[in-house]
């Protein structure tokens, strides 16, 4: 049926994962669909991606976002996770809502905050959550240093400054206790370098990504690693 429609069942989208519901198929597919067409139209006046082409913006950007969904799931499911009050995701420096926007759209259970500083970015992130029915998205024009202690449960980033020691203490600084960051990485040895670099290195671990379409079927100069780096406070 398409590229976007056979990614999201090779992940499992409408499925459960350790317990942890994902919305319908159909459902996600149709707000993805209409979120690459929000991307499109968008994307040369907010200077929001780095592609216009609709199969590869679902599997760079879409497809990338929610190959997560399985190794989030275990996470939260570990952790003893309860919805039904006071818990709170963040994806950090959202800017044109990857992977907040797809991460809400799957788990409507979840209160996402999406962080972005751009004030013309805010304002297109505001757009798709109306234009998506996106009830579970809050947009905050704001920056990780000035975000309040002990916010949030778990905060996902992607395509975000390198963990540092200044932005590792921030970011772990607005998690609450026993909160995760969730960080969308490349090669893994790339992966050790950086954590190893650091003064004290946190607990982490990498879980590998397989992102349909992208991860898949390369191989030599082509080839693509994708990892979802855990760190918890």
């Amino acid at each position: 049926m398409g590229i976007l429609h056979d990614g999201l069942c090779s992940i499992g989208i409408g499925n459960s994962f350790c317990g942890i519901a994902t919305a319908p198929l159909e459902e996600v597919e149709a707000k993805m669909e209409s979120y690459i067409a929000l991307l499109q139209e968008y994307n040369a006046k907010f200077d929001l991606i780095n592609t216009d082409g609709h199969d590869e913006i679902a599997i760079r950007h879409i497809l990338d976002s929610l190959s997560a969904v399985p190794a989030l799931c275990a996470e939260l499911s570990s952790r003893g996770a309860d919805f039904s009050g006071g818990f709170s995701a963040a994806d950090i420096g959202s800017g044109a809502g990857l992977p907040g926007i797809p991460l809400a759209a799957v788990f409507p259970q979840i209160p996402f905050t999406l962080v972005e500083r751009m004030t013309k970015r805010c304002a297109f992130l505001s757009h798709c959550a109306e234009e998506l029915s996106l009830k579970n998205v809050t947009v905050e024009e704001n920056q990780a240093e000035r975000l309040s202690q002990g916010r949030f449960d778990f905060c996902a980033f992607r395509a975000f400054r390198p963990l540092e020691k200044k932005m590792m203490k921030v970011l772990l600084r607005i998690l609450k206790d026993g909160g995760f960051l969730a960080a969308y990485k490349a090669r893994r040895a790339k992966i050790d370098e950086e954590m190893n670099s650091l003064p004290v290195v946190p607990q982490y671990a990498v879980v590998p990504l397989s992102v349909p379409f992208l991860t898949e079927n390369t191989s030599g100069d082509e080839e693509r690693e994708r990892n979802l780096v855990v760190i918890t406070r």
